[in-house]
């Protein structure tokens, strides 16, 4: 395998999580609902995941068992913002704290325990074509699944006719309602989508990205994946290259870290010598990039206060109680 090619393995697997969760959370925020606490439910699904498939020696039951553990701390979040009527900002934090505390203290006995992965298809033939041959045929099952939810999110939003309830409760909470739609019903189900959605992103990296468990392993990713769904205008398309900038400059940061200037010799003086400059930046600073990376398009995006407006679900984040 050349090193072009491990690159572009590399951040497919980096850009995975990122896309799960935040297609899940696109499908929440169309529905109305703003749920901040993605980052506790990829937590929970990554230790679920993680001890379910650690007892069992099989990866497959910790990906159902991390999506289920998402799913039902997502309804924790349903029934607090959409029965109780509580604050949605301050509910999704919340949700976040205790997805920290209750993942740490549930993968406590699984630290330094050997993980189960979570294999890569292995095609004959397709996988052997050269450059392509291992990134389209011979991912693991995550990546294929991150793009069919995907495909199937932008088909059920703009094709069917669930997809347009859902996008008018989204718009219109209260015309919703008064059509007869059942709006809390649907946000009930646009949160649990979301909450499998990031339980598959906390599967996959417990299971594929690093196949072991580490307190509070998302490092931030949920937060990122949130601001993707802002980067992409609440549009599907835009989601999935979002996800990709984002696993690229994971990406390039580390291997910027890792590469050594005697192996650049070969380069011209002038890129030689950016890359010695590059090399100079602390380290801390680099792992730093994919999170200035996201405030830096958040405040770009937000410059462009008409296109955001438009885009923006007219009823997000706003509490629904039904009149009658």
């Amino acid at each position: 395998m050349g090193m072009a090619e491990a690159i572009l393995l590399t951040i497919a697997t980096a850009a995975t999580p990122l896309l799960l969760t935040a297609i899940g959370e696109l499908v929440v925020e169309r529905s109305g609902v703003l749920n901040l606490g993605v980052e506790g439910m990829m937590l929970m699904g990554a230790v679920v995941a993680f001890g379910m498939a650690y007892m069992t020696g099989n990866a497959w039951i910790g990906v159902l068992a991390g999506a289920i553990a998402g799913m039902l701390f997502s309804l924790l979040f349903g029934f607090l913002a959409l029965t109780l009527v509580t604050n949605q900002v301050a509910t999704g934090l919340a949700l976040t704290l205790l997805g920290i505390g209750l993942s740490g203290m549930i993968g406590e006995a699984f630290v330094g325990q050997p993980g189960v992965k979570l294999g890569a298809l292995d095609i004959p033939v397709l996988t052997d074509i050269p450059l392509v041959g291992r990134l389209l045929f011979g991912q693991d099952p995550m990546f294929y699944i991150s793009l069919l939810l995907t495909a199937g999110v932008m088909w059920f939003l703009f094709r069917t006719r669930a997809g347009l309830t859902l996008r008018s409760v989204g718009d219109s909470h209260t015309s919703a309602h008064a059509l007869g739609i059942k709006v809390i019903a649907i946000r009930y189900m646009a949160v649990m989508f979301g909450g499998f959605c990031a339980g598959l992103a906390g599967a996959q990296l417990s299971l594929v990205y690093t196949t072991q468990w580490i307190e509070n392993m998302t490092a931030g990713r949920g937060w990122i994946a949130l601001a993707l769904v802002v980067f992409a205008s609440w549009r599907p398309w835009r989601v999935l290259a979002g996800a990709y900038l984002f696993g690229a400059i994971t990406i390039a940061q580390l291997h910027i870290q890792a590469t050594n200037l005697a192996d650049l010799a070969g380069l011209p003086s002038l890129l030689y010598w950016l890359a010695g400059l590059v090399k100079a930046v602390p380290s801390q600073f680099l792992s730093s990039l994919p999170y200035l990376a996201t405030i830096v398009v958040l405040v770009l995006i937000s410059r462009n206060r008409r296109l955001t407006m438009m885009n923006t679900p007219a009823s997000l984040g706003r509490p629904f109680v039904p009149d009658r």
